[in-house]
């Protein structure tokens, strides 16, 4: 009778082992992930070259607004923004006096966190504008500053988180369907740090000048 090859027998107690190895760091890190969303807006009077909204999640056009009123930048441009929707139409929507604001308010279209850091980065660099604001929801934050890092390194983001009143930010484990949109967020934001990673080794990224201008990424 053949006795069974010994590497057989132990290799599915190996990959056991690797599972719950991954597995336990994917928890240590989704915890860490979950401590590095802002629990207050750390920095709320800074003024900046713009003001960048990410629609997808209640209050935060609101606050964009407030900030453009209160003159902390410039301009405002939202981002994300139905096709189809103007700044008149958004302002109308948002019940803000339109003079005065709507000048200064630019829109687009992206329908996703990648797409926002693009159009965003390509309108900064038309301006010239080497720092913004950007408000998102909270637990969006920590992605948001990743793509817009990657997309515009070198400019000054001053994050101004909003916080939804159904995402419960303190014991969100304790809460299904905070849980899920965290765990969410994290497992996007893993992607995002992949692809860039994998995006430096091929392409270093550009760089804006000092007038908004983008270089070589040589530091010329």
């Amino acid at each position: 009778m053949r006795r069974p090859r010994r590497g057989a027998s132990v290799r599915p107690g190996r990959l056991l082992a690797m599972a719950i190895i991954v597995l336990a760091i994917w928890g240590i890190g989704l915890f860490r992930f979950a401590d590095t969303i802002p629990q207050k807006v750390a920095d709320a009077g800074t003024r900046t070259d713009a003001i960048v909204v990410l629609t997808g999640g209640s209050g935060r056009l609101d606050a964009g607004l407030d900030l453009l009123a209160r003159d902390l930048a410039g301009q405002l441009f939202v981002s994300g923004v139905y096709h189809g929707v103007d700044v008149e139409r958004l302002v109308q929507i948002y019940k803000r006096e339109p003079e005065g604001l709507e000048p200064r308010i630019g829109i687009g279209n992206a329908v996703n966190t990648v797409g926002n850091a693009a159009e965003t980065r390509v309108w900064m660099e038309q301006r010239g504008f080497t720092s913004l604001r950007l408000v998102t929801g909270a637990y969006h934050m920590p992605r948001s500053l990743a793509e817009f890092g990657f997309f515009m390194p070198g400019v000054e983001i001053v994050p101004h988180p909003v916080f939804p009143e159904h995402v419960k930010q303190e014991y969100w484990w304790a809460w299904p369907g905070t849980a899920s949109l965290i765990v969410s967020e994290y497992n996007k934001w893993l992607f995002a740090r992949a692809r860039h990673w994998v995006s430096g080794l091929f392409s270093p990224p550009r760089r804006m000048g000092p007038a908004g201008n983008p270089d070589s990424g040589t530091g010329k």
